[in-house]
Parts: C-alpha cells; sequence; structure tokens
C-alpha cells in the first residue's frame, strides 16, 4: 500500500481518483483542491506518489511541481494535464516531474501507469551486478547511488534508473522503446518526450563522466569510456 496525494482542483475528477486508487490498489490516497493544501499535507515527506494537476487556482503548477520535489525527491510526481503543447510537457518534467499524462485518459491507463511506478519505485536490485563502475563514475543500484571522484550526484529516480539501465550495457545500442518499458512502463504508448529530457538531465548533471549517444530515429548508446 502506498500514499498517494492527488491535486486537482475539480471536485468532479479528483475524489474520482480518490477513490478508483484505494479500491484497486488498496492505497492511502489524498485529494487537494489547491496547491496550499498540497504543500500542507505533504509537510514531513512520507508520501510515494503525487498526481498533480497543472491547471489549479491558486499556485502556478511548474512552481508547485518544483516545490514538490524539493519537498519529495524520492516520490514518483505524475502531471495530470489537459495541455497537450511540446513546451508545457518539457517543462513539466524539467520542473520536476517523471511521468505526465494528458486529459482525458482513462482510469484503466492512469492505475496502470501507477502501480508501474510504485512497482519500480519498491524494486529491489540485489544481485552481483549491483554495483557497476563506469570510467570514474559508480553506480550502486542496491543503495541508489551515483558516486563519482567529485561526490555522490543527486539524481531523481527515474534519472537514476535510466542511468542503471544505459550503464548495464555500455556500446550497445538501446531502443527508445526498450528503454521507456524498463524505466517507465511495460505498456507505454504515446509520446516519448519525457526520455529525451532525462537523457539531457543525465548529460547535464555528469558531464564528462558519461557519453550519451543520441540514435536518430532509433534511441541512444552509452559510450566505453577511453582506457586510462
Amino acid at each position: 500500500m502506498a500514499r498517494i496525494v492527488i491535486v486537482e482542483d475539480d471536485a468532479a475528477i479528483g475524489p474520482k481518483l480518490a477513490a478508483s486508487l484505494r479500491s484497486v490498489g488498496g492505497h492511502d490516497t489524498e485529494w487537494c483542491q489547491d496547491g496550499k493544501a498540497a504543500l500542507t499535507r505533504t509537510t514531513g515527506g512520507a508520501v510515494d506518489l503525487v498526481l498533480l494537476d497543472l491547471g489549479l487556482p491558486d499556485v502556478d503548477g511548474f512552481e508547485l511541481c518544483q516545490r514538490l520535489r524539493d519537498r519529495l525527491p524520492d516520490a514518483v510526481v505524475v502531471v495530470l494535464t489537459a495541455r497537450t503543447d511540446e513546451m508545457d510537457v518539457i517543462q513539466a518534467l524539467e520542473s520536476g516531474a517523471d511521468d505526465y499524462l494528458t486529459k482525458p485518459f482513462r482510469l484503466a491507463e492512469l492505475e496502470a501507469r501507477v502501480t508501474a511506478h510504485l512497482r519500480r519505485a519498491t524494486d529491489g536490485s540485489g544481485a552481483a551486478d549491483a554495483r557497476i563502475t563506469h570510467g570514474e563514475l559508480v553506480v550502486d543500484r542496491a543503495a541508489r547511488r551515483c558516486l563519482t571522484p567529485k561526490g555522490e550526484v543527486e539524481l531523481r529516480p527515474k534519472e537514476f534508473d535510466l542511468l542503471a539501465v544505459l550503464t548495464a550495457s555500455p556500446g550497445q545500442a538501446v531502443s527508445r522503446e526498450e528503454l521507456m518499458s524498463r524505466v517507465w512502463d511495460e505498456n507505454w504508448f504515446g509520446s516519448t518526450k519525457t526520455l529525451d529530457v532525462h537523457v539531457a538531465a543525465l548529460r547535464r548533471k555528469l558531464g564528462g563522466l558519461v557519453h550519451i549517444t543520441t540514435l536518430r530515429h532509433f534511441g541512444y548508446r552509452l559510450e566505453v569510456p577511453p582506457e586510462s
């Protein structure tokens, strides 16, 4: 059972989402009708997933997304929005969202996406390859830590998951479909722009420690670091 906070100003949608997730997954759900209530309910953390509508009456949705990400670094944030413009989607992801769904959406789709995110958030990785060394970078999958000679780099949950998949297969081309399946949802369909935004974040945060090549019309490849 997970604790889920739903931030949705529409009284016809918010309670319905809360009831659906309680019924299907047995989750502890809380509905907040505005940004102020969301910040109050998330004080102290202990939240596993946030469903966030961008069109709130009292606060900018992107700003609230960033504040929730800062407050809940380990939680999954899924944006719910009627906005379909690509720049809005990119801004939501860059504000800290892990995923997004455009309205209108089917409840079954939302429930499947929530289940997939929660499963990945709690999935252990204590196998022999739990600690991967890539040049000067160490990816500790068991502890979910990214270590460099200059110290630990803080990565958002999906950034870490994406890095773990890429470093497990250095030098190999990995398709967009496989990355979306392994990091987000095996039943994913629709835009994969979220993948591009997360790759850009890894490049920015890790600088010269990783070189991720874009393979046009296919996916990405993490290059093997040169031998020192």
